[in-house]
């Protein structure tokens, strides 16, 4: 489904990705993980093309979108939804109008061909009723889970998560992880997660990647990655994904 071969990236004069090799399994869920500014944000926005890699390539089910624009590249990304770490809702929009925005700018829904879908999408998500609300009167929680609505209301093929818990309590944080693994279950849709929620990635995830100075140090099924013999890995998911492996760079 996904593939990057030699990606390479430079932002501000730092080196982020350094020759990243990553294929991503169709119909799963991987969870990238690593320490902060290691670059895993910048890595999902070259999945989905927002940044283009200063070398390497990025495929896309047979199709290389590394130096795609405008509408080829609109194209490929009608097959992904991305789920950003603050849900990136419009404040001056309801819930419903959040979720019901991309059917009407790229699909050119109308009526109640949007309304069932959105409503279908909220009560999916656990906020049937709560259309009417802004995102002012929503909790951290309900947010998140808006978002993520608003992501599957597309019915991609792929959705991207990046940092989908961040600012959650504990309980929150499980309770999004178990609604977006029982979502990708349902839907079977290939997702792609960056996450600091160590241990508990183990337990959601099909596979686990690390990227480690640029590269993709690690990646296999959650207990195999556990058995690594890698000290640095060890030591990193020992503590919770807190301890430092190299210096912060501009990456995310």
């Amino acid at each position: 489904m996904l593939k990057l071969v030699g990606v390479t990236k430079t932002l501000g004069g730092q080196p982020v990705l350094q020759g990243v090799d990553l294929t991503i399994p169709e119909g799963k869920l991987t969870t990238i993980i690593g320490r902060s500014g290691e670059g895993k944000s910048v890595l999902l926005k070259h999945m989905i093309g927002l940044l283009h890699p200063d070398s390497g390539q990025v495929w896309v089910e047979g199709v290389e979108i590394s130096r795609l624009h405008g509408h080829a590249l609109n194209e490929v990304r009608k097959r992904f939804a991305m789920l950003f770490q603050g849900a990136a809702l419009f404040d001056s929009l309801t819930v419903f109008e959040n979720v019901a925005f991309p059917l009407r700018e790229k699909l050119r829904m109308k009526g109640p061909d949007v309304t069932d879908r959105v409503e279908e999408k909220l009560d999916q998500v656990g906020l049937a009723g709560m259309g009417h609300k802004f995102p002012a009167e929503l909790s951290g929680g309900m947010r998140k889970r808006t978002g993520l609505a608003r992501a599957l209301v597309m019915q991609p093929e792929i959705i991207l998560f990046d940092e989908p818990t961040t600012g959650l309590d504990p309980l929150m944080a499980k309770s999004i992880h178990d609604l977006i693994t029982s979502m990708q279950r349902k839907f079977g849709f290939t997702a792609v997660m960056v996450s600091h929620q160590i241990p508990e990635i183990f337990g959601i995830s099909d596979y686990v990647a690390m990227l480690k100075r640029g590269k993709i140090a690690a990646m296999s099924e959650p207990a195999e990655f556990q058995q690594t013999t890698d000290p640095e890995i060890r030591e990193f998911i020992s503590v919770g994904g807190t301890v430092p492996l190299r210096a912060a760079s501009p990456g995310g």
